[in-house]
């Protein structure tokens, strides 16, 4: 009989959490029973897509009313969860259960310390790893008093089929970027306002089309700023054609220094597009700079714009390399393969 695994989720989304959770699960196989309980949402569809089971989740009585049978049925269960709540919950249970349980608390991170963080330091009573997914995740956990002992890092992932189904970007014929992309949302912590500053105070750059696609707080200020100083960029909104844009695009720009992750850097590289990354955060430890992309000083115009102009000028045998390792890094360090096998581990590992 299957091993019974449950993935809590906060969040009934498709945004990165749940997209890394679906992939978790196809990452791991026919091994375990899997079933994703989340609130209302468009995971539901994805899950029921992939043939993955799901419940829909409206209030943490109804995670217990769930939970409970599979602990009282089951003499290992593994349990994946985002909240820390559901976590405690199922540590509680198996007080009274003692079964074998393989508990994963997942931390993606986010720009609310005291939410993405903070709260996690409650779990360091419990039998949890708590699972960050890059080394900056790690760093915060820390500083906001996560036992050191309950910590592993297990970077996100690209599922092989998403790697495979990717649209890309046809070799560079000739030198220079002339077409970016950002893809984020438009917000204060995403640093958006450093381009459009950097392209204000550089009209060299200005030949280079820039397309942002997301919407956030900052979208208007943006939007008049690019408007007066009549810049070549463009507002794309929320769009269902991100991967078209960027499979049509010269290079990804990634603007945040705190990014937990970066999952839109992965699919660059799916897409053989180059990157340019902060040197800070979870998006600057992705590349190797110079290697499997390009990295700045976080935060810093000259540093942002002397990059820009360097990929400006790039000849294509450089920006083709770039890509060409980047596809290397993916198929290794970033693979469905490597971390769904470090996943069945540590899952054995708790298990005992």
């Amino acid at each position: 009989m299957s091993i019974p695994l449950i993935y809590s989720l906060h969040s009934g989304n498709l945004y990165g959490t749940e997209r890394m959770a679906l992939a978790t699960i196809e990452a791991l196989g026919s091994d375990f029973d899997p079933v994703i309980l989340a609130p209302a949402g468009p995971v539901h569809g994805e899950a029921k897509r992939l043939g993955i089971r799901s419940h829909v989740l409206n209030s943490n009585k109804e995670f217990f009313t769930f939970a409970r049978p599979c602990f009282a049925a089951f003499r290992r269960v593994v349990l994946f969860s985002t909240q820390v709540v559901h976590s405690v919950m199922a540590a509680m249970m198996n007080v009274v259960y003692r079964r074998r349980l393989a508990h994963l608390h997942m931390v993606h991170g986010g720009t609310n310390e005291a939410l993405s963080y903070g709260r996690k330091r409650h779990l360091n009573h419990f039998p949890v790893l708590l699972v960050a997914v890059s080394s900056f995740v790690r760093e915060r956990l820390l500083a906001h008093g996560v036992e050191p002992r309950s910590i592993r890092v297990i970077e996100n992932f690209l599922t092989a089929d998403r790697v495979a189904t990717a649209l890309r970007r046809g070799p560079f014929r000739r030198s220079g970027i002339r077409e970016a992309i950002v893809v984020s949302r438009l917000d204060p912590i995403k640093r958006v306002d450093l381009l459009i500053h950097v392209l204000e105070q550089r009209p060299e750059l200005r030949n280079m089309c820039v397309r942002l696609f997301g919407r956030g707080d900052d979208e208007a200020a943006l939007k008049e700023r690019a408007r007066r100083s009549e810049l070549n960029v463009v507002f794309e909104g929320f769009s269902t054609q991100v991967d078209k844009a960027l499979a049509e695009s010269d290079l990804l720009i990634h603007l945040c220094g705190e990014e937990p992750f970066g999952l839109a850097v992965l699919e660059a590289m799916a897409a053989h597009v180059p990157v340019l990354v902060p040197d800070s955060g979870g998006a600057g430890s992705l590349i190797a700079p110079g290697i499997t992309g390009l990295r700045f000083r976080s935060g810093d115009a000259a540093s942002l714009a002397a990059t820009l102009q360097e990929a400006g000028t790039a000849s294509p045998e450089t920006l083709n390399s770039l890509t060409a390792r980047a596809m290397q890094s993916l198929q290794t360090r970033f693979s469905q393969r490597e971390r769904g096998a470090e996943y069945r581990r540590v899952i054995e590992e708790l298990l005992g």
